[in-house]
């Protein structure tokens, strides 16, 4: 798990093509690698990728056909930046929102201005990932937590700060550029249940529409 805090940004520094998927090599001189292992989790621009070899300042990762239908890492060049997160520890400060780095699918940035001095920028949402998204709910683009400002049916709004565009990837985003979302968690799993309440009177683990409503999942129309 992440939090949708960039740690630090690393480089492409070589992608290898074997039989159908991808291995990647990963460079950054600012993320601390002492305590990471073979085997642990960073997300990269928002991927979850395991290290299987690792170097004083850059880790290789395997990427399978599925992560490849449903990222933008086809898309990755040689020297491209990447914004990069250490798996969290029991210690961290959750100060995003809980990601797992299981990309749901690829957005297009519809619209980017200044505004102020942040970024305001409007993406267009595959229509799979709507329903999940809600004004002032949190969303991750390219590994970055960030807060919905305003919905209006395949198309979001966030505000950029400029602390949080400097230390990112998201600086660069230009307008039909392709990025990795994925919702929060808690809106799937929520989902999960509504539809098992709806089809059952009483689920096996309890929960009912009545349930829902009482603890104030869901309305009444």
């Amino acid at each position: 798990m992440f939090t949708g805090i960039i740690e630090a940004l690393g480089t492409v520094q070589q992608i290898t093509r074997q039989g159908g998927d991808l291995q990647l090599s990963i460079a950054s001189d600012t993320l601390d690698f002492s305590d990471v292992r073979l085997g642990d989790s960073v997300a990269t621009q928002g991927v979850c990728l395991t290290v299987i070899a690792l170097q004083e300042r850059q880790f290789v990762a395997d990427v399978s056909r599925e992560t490849l239908q449903h990222t933008t890492l086809p898309e990755w060049t040689v020297g491209q930046r990447v914004n990069l997160e250490k798996a969290l520890l029991p210690t961290t400060r959750l100060g995003g929102h809980l990601v797992s780095g299981h990309v749901d699918a690829v957005g297009v940035i519809r619209d980017v201005r200044r505004d102020a001095r942040s970024l305001w920028v409007q993406i267009e949402s595959p229509v799979t990932l709507a329903r999940y998204l809600a004004r002032k709910g949190s969303v991750c683009v390219d590994g970055v937590s960030l807060t919905i400002n305003a919905v209006e049916g395949l198309l979001f709004e966030l505000n950029i700060v400029p602390h949080t565009a400097d230390m990112t990837t998201l600086s660069s985003l230009r307008q039909g550029s392709r990025v990795n979302l994925e919702v929060d968690v808690l809106a799937r799993y929520l989902e999960r249940m509504l539809n098992s309440a709806a089809s059952e009177p009483e689920s096996a683990a309890g929960v009912s529409m009545s349930a829902l409503l009482q603890h104030g999942f869901m309305r009444r129309r």
